[in-house]
């Protein structure tokens, strides 16, 4: 079975639309976005077409390559003032000589649709979210949209990152799986992933997970995008797991439209805790 992330993403699209229309809100998502890396480029405007689908403003914010921490943080702090705004992306990664961590510190934690702030990322892991970040957030609705429950599933998750391996871990630990979540340093992966009833794989290393990687029957998860020869590819040797697996979603068409209707979804979110605070 192809886990068909377009398809899903298209369905949530016209859903948040007609949220959106019949809220009577007009949420406004800004992106920070420093350099011209081309796939940063690339992301944030699909981001940007994504609002203009479904009724979400956007504003671009674009800085020189060559702009300092302090000058991003700057940006976000009057993104942060500006009370038109409802939720802030800042596209990652950043140019080594900013610190992400300051930056993403900077922004308001109640715009921060990305759920990168170290207090959002603090309620994830106690299990009471605010904002949830899009990538996991986009990964566990895919799921849960092919009634792939992750309770008591042996679940291995392989990249720890921020973006997006420590959260999702997080979030199949609240949903009772029992996870292992893997990385450079981790001894014989092989032998980790062959027990994997779900494994997600954000290594962001073109084709790395084979067949002879992959539990017979186990849903398999590509988070990982590279370009390779012009062409965009993921971890997994898509046609090889396919034989071997349940259920497998493709890259491109799987997890991205998942990760961007997500962010949008917090962008309403976002309009509504601030724009509509409970009595």
């Amino acid at each position: 079975m192809i886990l068909d992330g377009k398809q899903v993403a298209a369905e949530r699209l016209e859903i948040l639309k007609a949220e959106i229309r019949s809220s009577g809100l007009s949420p406004q998502l800004a992106t920070v976005l420093v350099g011209d890396d081309p796939a940063s480029r690339l992301y944030v405007k699909l981001k940007h077409e994504a609002c203009g689908k479904v009724g979400i403003g956007s504003v671009g914010n674009t800085l020189p390559a060559d702009a300092t921490t302090r000058d991003v943080v700057r940006a976000v702090q009057e993104l942060n003032r500006d009370t038109g705004i409802d939720g802030i992306l800042v596209q990652l990664p950043l140019p080594p000589r900013v610190e992400a961590h300051r930056v993403l510190e900077a922004v308001d934690q109640t715009k921060d649709v990305d759920g990168f702030h170290p207090c959002n990322l603090g309620r994830l892991l106690s299990g009471s979210p605010l904002f949830v970040p899009a990538t996991p957030l986009g990964v566990m609705n895919l799921l849960n949209h092919y009634r792939i429950p992750p309770a008591g599933r042996n679940t291995v998750v392989v990249g720890r990152s921020v973006e997006v391996g420590k959260p999702l871990a997080a979030l199949f630990t609240t949903a009772d799986a029992t996870v292992t979540l893997c990385h450079s340093k981790t001894r014989d992966l092989p032998a980790i992933t062959r027990k994997a009833e779900i494994l997600v794989t954000a290594m962001g290393r073109p084709m790395t997970i084979t067949a002879p990687m992959v539990r017979k029957g186990a849903v398999v998860v590509d988070v990982g995008t590279s370009y390779v020869n012009g062409r965009l590819c993921g971890d997994v040797d898509f046609a090889a797991v396919s034989a071997v697996a349940s259920a497998v979603t493709p890259v491109p068409g799987g997890v991205g439209p998942m990760t961007i209707v997500s962010l949008l979804e917090n962008t309403l979110q976002a309009a509504r805790m601030r724009r509509c605070p409970p009595a």
